[in-house]
């Protein structure tokens, strides 16, 4: 039986990679993206996300619009620099024609999460302010979701943002600090693992074959000069397909396990301190904290087989 998941989203170049990976993988079950900021504002991901599923012809999937800025500090600008001011690496599909859902994403996570209990794992790709909501709404869903899986975090490298802070993260850290100490199974893509994938020229070039590929290679050339000039590759991370991946084959990654906090100011705002040792003299925060998951090792060139083969269907 097919995994549902709540996909959350910010779309944003590999967002865009990452939702029609799912939708070509008959081991996922869309049942809805929720929309946020980040990668661009609130407005244009619900736009974007509406496109892209009409692109995909699944426009049955709802949309729901989700949070705008942050919980308590103001939103940074987007990276319009990294994925382009349309967030589509200035490809331009359609207006959509189809209406976002009439409930905030919030709402609605708190809505199917439990008219279906122990069915549905969310999977936020983009700050975790929906998550947090949805969480205030309704706290008896982390008893009733599947798990969350989320691509954020570092845990063992350097942020994106900063020394300290991956982007999603640090885009909210307070709504991040609940998501990952509210209690529920939780699993972290973070940049331990997103940025050891690589899709290079060559291999975006094989996606061709498919009308699916064909649009991936052409958003990719954003992306792509964005990671010539900052990372001197012409190649670019898999950020948030990297979810999808897990869902579909966790033997894919390897994982280690700790209670993890988020600092929500000063220097290292954002951080994602992952406690590895679990014995201390003394109580502090992270004492009785659930466990996360933290993906700390991944097979590469399976993940990329596994993404060529549903994006090309061979």
């Amino acid at each position: 039986m097919a995994q549902k998941i709540i996909f959350d989203t910010d779309p944003g170049i590999d967002d865009a990679m990452a939702i029609l990976f799912a939708l070509a993988s008959p081991e996922i079950e869309v049942v809805g993206l929720t929309t946020v900021f980040g990668n661009v504002h609130t407005d244009l991901a619900t736009r974007n996300a509406l496109r892209l599923l009409e692109f995909a012809g699944r426009a049955d999937i709802p949309v729901a619009h989700g949070a705008a800025k942050p919980l308590q500090i103001d939103f940074d600008e987007p990276a319009a620099f990294v994925h382009g001011e349309n967030g589509l690496g200035e490809v331009y599909l359609p207006e959509p024609t189809t209406a976002p859902d009439p409930r905030p994403a919030a709402q609605f996570i708190v809505d199917m999460v439990m008219q279906h209990p122990g069915e549905i794992t969310l999977a936020p790709v983009g700050p975790l302010t929906n998550i947090a909501l949805a969480l205030l709404l309704e706290p008896r869903i982390v008893e009733r979701v599947a798990g969350v899986v989320l691509m954020g975090g570092a845990g063992a490298v350097n942020g994106n943002v900063n020394p300290a802070a991956e982007a999603n993260i640090w885009h909210d850290p307070h709504a991040a600090d609940r998501v990952f100490t509210a209690g529920w199974p939780i699993t972290m893509l973070g940049l331990d693992v997103t940025m050891a994938v690589q899709m290079d020229d060559a291999y975006l070039a094989e996606l061709r074959s498919s009308r699916t590929g064909e649009f991936i290679y052409d958003i990719s050339r954003f992306y792509l000069e964005f990671h010539r000039q900052v990372h001197g590759v012409y190649a670019c991370h898999t950020h948030d397909p990297s979810v999808i991946a897990y869902l579909i084959d966790p033997t894919l990654y390897t994982v280690e396990y700790g209670p993890i906090r988020v600092i929500t100011e000063g220097i290292a705002m954002g951080m994602t301190l992952w406690d590895r040792r679990g014995e201390w003299h003394r109580p502090n925060p992270w004492t009785g904290r659930r466990s996360v998951g933290v993906c700390t090792g991944v097979d590469a060139e399976r993940v990329l087989a596994l993404y060529r083969e549903r994006i090309t269907g061979g």
